[in-house]
């Protein structure tokens, strides 16, 4: 039996349900299960809270459920998480975790949920990797990279994806979303926000010229922290946290990947950071290695993606924060997010102004 992740706490009190109702579910559509399990919940999971449970024969499994409370229709979508990680098990060699089962039955646990492995291994928040080798680091990153470019050359229509979201013009639709829940969600004035709000949707590049306006499925939350690096060798074995997945604009899925070269503080940003002594990439290089691996010469107005992912992120930060302040959010610290929003708009803004 695997070890237990230690950023497990018992579950909180806003999302306490009904184990005995869960372990009946699973006895009947988990094969393999032995219940009971026990139930501990991952302290991360800010939008979706995120369990793990050990069954009587020692197998482990991960529980993704909406959150508690009124919700955005668009936001929590646990079932199309499932979906696309089902998809790439079942199709592709993109490393995902074991899908077992989705429950859109809000009597059994309140909300609805899916199950799938446990996937044992390392979750590096950090891009730093304290306690890690330079050679390693640096191979942890260039698996990153690998895993990226392998989901970007899926074929959505092969893998049983081909509506999973809209082609084309995705750019302007994120930002027109984002616009629009930032305004719905908004708690004080950000400026930069604003600014942002206007000048995206009038500066989106141009399709490339041999590529057009390619669309793949995306991630959407992409980093050292969504993946699970092999317990002992460094490889991604999996790839978590599908929420913001969807089919887009590949470019803005790697802009995101790269935003820790741009933000400063830890755990997520590391700018600061001496690349050379830790045994990472640059920037240039880590896309020039994307760009290798998916046919690309370079990636022009790179400044117009990162932005864009500034924004983006910002947004998504002033919806945590707000949920924070409504009581439902599954994250302690949603709190600082207001401060995050700022930040991201700001650091947006100076890129392209």
């Amino acid at each position: 039996m695997s070890e237990l992740p230690d950023n497990l706490t018992p579950v909180r009190a806003a999302h306490v349900f009904d184990e005995a109702r869960l372990a009946d579910y699973m006895k009947s559509h988990v094969d393999g299960y032995r219940g009971p399990a026990r139930v501990l919940q991952f302290e991360g999971g800010q939008s979706n809270p995120t369990f793990h449970m050990t069954d009587d024969g020692g197998r482990m499994y991960v529980l993704r459920k909406k959150p508690p409370g009124k919700l955005l229709p668009s936001a929590h979508q646990v079932d199309r998480e499932y979906r696309v990680i089902k998809a790439l098990a079942d199709h592709t060699d993109v490393p995902v975790p074991k899908p077992y089962a989705l429950c859109q039955d809000d009597q059994v646990i309140g909300t609805t949920f899916y199950i799938m492995e446990f996937t044992a291994g390392r979750v590096l928040a950090d891009p730093r990797m304290p306690g890690i080798s330079p050679a390693d680091r640096g191979k942890i990153f260039d698996s990153m990279n690998d895993v990226l470019a392998r989901l970007h050359k899926v074929d959505p229509a092969k893998v049983g994806l081909a509506d999973y979201g809209r082609s084309g013009q995705y750019i302007a639709r994120q930002v027109a979303r984002w616009s629009r829940q930032y305004a719905e969600l908004k708690t004080e004035d950000i400026p930069a926000m604003d600014k942002l709000s206007a000048w995206l949707p009038e500066h989106i590049p141009a399709p490339d010229p041999e590529l057009g306006d390619p669309t793949t499925i995306v991630h959407g939350d992409y980093r050292l922290g969504n993946l699970i690096v092999h317990p002992t060798e460094p490889r991604i074995v999996a790839v978590l946290d599908w929420e913001l997945s969807t089919l887009g604009h590949p470019l803005c899925d790697i802009a995101y990947n790269c935003l820790g070269y741009r933000l400063p503080e830890p755990p997520h940003g590391f700018a600061h950071a001496d690349f050379a002594k830790l045994g990472l990439p640059t920037e240039q290089e880590y896309v020039a290695a994307y760009c290798r691996r998916t046919g690309r010469d370079s990636i022009a107005h790179w400044n117009y993606y990162l932005a864009f992912s500034l924004f983006r992120l910002a947004a998504i930060a002033q919806g945590v924060y707000r949920r924070g302040l409504q009581g439902n959010s599954s994250n302690p610290d949603s709190i600082r997010m207001s401060r995050s929003a700022r930040e991201r708009a700001e650091l947006a803004w100076s890129l392209v102004s």
